[in-house]
């Protein structure tokens, strides 16, 4: 199918759509770094321009809208959820491309945390809003290790099937589990993926295979905390500020932080797939990115 993406940042998500066999048409972000690396490596697509000054007009038709939105304006008041904070603008801002382009399909991604704002009350609104454009809305939250992904990252994905479209969309089951089971492989450790790449302090030619020198202590906090070599890696989160990088997972040898590429490895982006950017920028980039294995087992369930 011929796909709109909004607030595509690095790819990741059009990239799984991509490796499910649709084509990206139109793309939009407006973090200059995260263009540049989509640009390099997936087309030349993506309108770096704040989606907010693109009228629908400019957005070509397509068969289905996918992006992740913002959800900090959802911890407003749930009467105010319509007004015009800036948190809930490119929320709105979504609905309205769907609105207008009028897609067959549309699947929205977020944080799991957006289950429990407002005792769930903000969500339930966003399901509303979502059905009150002519759509069959679901919704689930899916952990990428199950779908061999080194990552326990979970996200909720909404999918929404326009009224007069016949189709019964299917979340993927899933290939990989925690403990043994009929079927499915062990959850991917983060020593399977990592494990065979180069030492970064030595000559390498592995493609943004460096990382931040950022002190690390080990004291529970998100980003100093142990990194088991035989598990999958907790959430990668976007980086907290522009000094050093505070989030950033250390490697399981306890020495060091992570390197962009061992990073962008447990996001399952391809070894061949170069960011752009000083390493606070790809850090970031990486951190907001959709897993690229998870992103295509949800875009292959549209070719049932």
């Amino acid at each position: 199918m011929e796909v709109v993406s909004l607030f595509s940042g690095a790819g990741g998500l059009d990239l799984g759509f991509i490796l499910a066999g649709h084509k990206i048409i139109w793309a939009n972000d407006l973090y200059k770094d995260a263009v540049a690396t989509y640009r390099y490596n997936i087309g030349n697509h993506i309108v770096e321009k704040d989606i907010r000054e693109i009228p629908s007009s400019e957005i070509p038709d397509c068969d289905m809208v996918i992006g992740g939105f913002p959800c900090q304006g959802f911890s407003v008041a749930n009467t105010k959820r319509h007004s015009e904070d800036e948190r809930n603008v490119l929320y709105k801002e979504l609905l309205r491309v769907i609105r207008d382009k009028r897609p067959k399909f549309f699947v929205a991604e977020n944080v799991k945390g957006i289950l429990s704002l407002n005792k769930g009350e903000s969500f339930r609104k966003i399901l509303e809003d979502f059905s009150s454009l002519s759509y069959k809305v679901q919704f689930k939250v899916l952990n990428a290790a199950n779908y061999g992904v080194p990552q326990t990252r979970e996200r909720v994905i909404i999918v929404g099937v326009r009224n007069d479209v016949d189709f019964n969309y299917i979340y993927p089951e899933p290939t990989h589990t925690k403990l043994p089971a009929d079927g499915k492989r062990l959850w991917v450790s983060v020593g399977e993926v990592i494990g065979s790449l180069p030492d970064p302090d030595q000559p390498n030619e592995m493609l943004n295979h460096t990382y931040s020198k950022y002190k690390l202590s080990f004291n529970g906090y998100i980003g100093h905390r142990p990194i088991d070599y035989n598990k999958p890696a907790p959430t990668i989160t976007a980086r907290g500020d522009d000094r050093g990088g505070v989030v950033i997972l250390p490697h399981p040898n306890g020495l060091r932080r992570m390197t962009c590429r061992e990073l962008a490895t447990l996001q399952s982006f391809p070894a061949n797939f170069k960011f752009i950017g000083t390493n606070s920028s790809v850090y970031r980039q990486i951190g907001n990115a959709v897993p690229v294995m998870l992103a295509y087992h949800i875009a292959k369930q549209f070719n049932n």
